[in-house]
């Protein structure tokens, strides 16, 4: 399933083609994608395929199409401090994606089949806690995983206000599904070769409307051996207490962010009409095609006129040229440095400043309170 839209170059350029096409639609959905490297979910061999809007599976490790998980994620209509409940969670990717809009107080909670995904999921999991740029960005809602067939949940388990399954759904297992959901609460499942949104409008009322035709595996069903108990999944718990060190460090981090430029959802970027232009400009902006370490500030948000050739003019060229900022960097530094990057040619690369950790870093704490405060992560 998939194919829906051009391949990308990098991350950045698949989610251009993703919101041109339509299949993103939101800001905090388009920037939840941003933040996460879709490659970074991949296994090393197959990383030049992450970018092509296609499904991939190898062995028991799976990923959806990215236009799959637009759609889902745009019809879950996430806010903070939701619960969410993942149904086949797979490699994590989705759910690490809804546990940055979810933000510290969501509860971020995942039953997947395979234990060797479970070990996967973490490990990608802790990959993008150590050493993403993104991760400061956010306020983050760690995803919890459990191993188990999806459709033996034990009965006492609560119910949560947003629900994804990963995995075909027939017409006799939609009760069960529903039952999961508060009322008031978005169910999201490929029910019958349909990717469908069910809110739950009461407490016996429903509404159902589908999105788009899909192709999914089924749902395993469980194996019982003979005269023996179904074995229950239990769900972790739905609303753990917090620490006050742990509720210390959430609101210390959001004040710190108020105070620092850097710090913040990932900006919106300008779309073209074609992958050309799109390389283009991503060269016009910012003197390379490699994004990934650069974060820009536009100050323009919505695109200015057009002539009849899908060209800018040079005034429209040079109001974006100085409306490009890269953070922390005053307007005359960028200038300087854009004069003295380029040896014989060649623009030089540098890591970005990560604002929040310097300001972290500077405070007058013990060096294991900072790294605390840092949730331990490398530089």
């Amino acid at each position: 399933m998939g194919g829906a839209v051009s391949a990308g170059e990098d991350n950045d350029e698949l989610i251009d083609n993703l919101k041109e096409a339509q299949y993103i639609r939101s800001d905090l959905v388009e920037q939840a994608f941003r933040a996460i490297d879709r490659a970074d979910y991949y296994l090393e061999e197959f990383r030049d395929s992450a970018y092509k809007d296609l499904a991939w599976r190898h062995g028991n490790i799976h990923l959806s199409a990215p236009c799959i998980y637009s759609e889902v994620m745009e019809a879950l209509d996430l806010q903070p401090g939701l619960s969410f409940l993942n149904l086949g969670s797979g490699t994590g990717y989705l759910s690490t994606m809804v546990g940055l809009i979810l933000g510290p107080f969501g509860v971020n909670h995942g039953v997947e089949l395979h234990q060797d995904v479970i070990e996967y999921a973490y490990q990608k999991l802790e990959f993008f806690i150590k050493t993403s740029d993104s991760f400061d960005r956010f306020e983050f809602c760690e995803p919890c995983f459990v191993m188990g067939n999806c459709l033996e949940i034990a009965p006492e388990s609560g119910q949560y206000d947003r629900v994804y399954c990963g995995a075909g759904v027939q017409q006799e297992q939609e009760d069960y599904m529903k039952n999961l959901l508060k009322v008031e609460g978005i169910l999201v499942l490929p029910l019958e070769e349909k990717l469908t949104k069910i809110i739950r409008t009461g407490y016996n009322s429903w509404e159902t409307k589908n999105i788009i035709a899909v192709s999914f595996a089924p749902l395993v069903l469980p194996k019982h051996r003979d005269n023996s108990k179904p074995k229950a999944v239990p769900l972790p718990t739905m609303f753990e207490v917090r620490t006050l060190q742990d509720l210390a460090r959430i609101s210390i981090r959001l004040t710190l962010k108020k105070t620092v430029a850097g710090p913040g959802p990932l900006p919106r970027r300008r779309l073209a009409h074609n992958g050309e232009q799109l390389r283009q400009r991503r060269a016009q902006h910012c003197g390379s095609t490699l994004r990934s370490n650069r974060y820009v500030f536009m100050s323009r948000l919505i695109p200015g006129p057009m002539d009849d050739n899908n060209n800018r003019s040079d005034t429209e060229e040079e109001e974006e040229e100085g409306n490009c900022r890269i953070l922390g960097e005053p307007e005359e530094e960028q200038e300087e440095e854009g004069e003295e990057s380029r040896e014989g040619g060649a623009l030089l690369h540098e890591a970005p400043v990560n604002l929040l950790r310097e300001r972290i870093l500077g405070l007058p704490l013990p060096e294991p309170l900072k790294m605390y405060m840092l949730h331990y992560r490398e530089k």
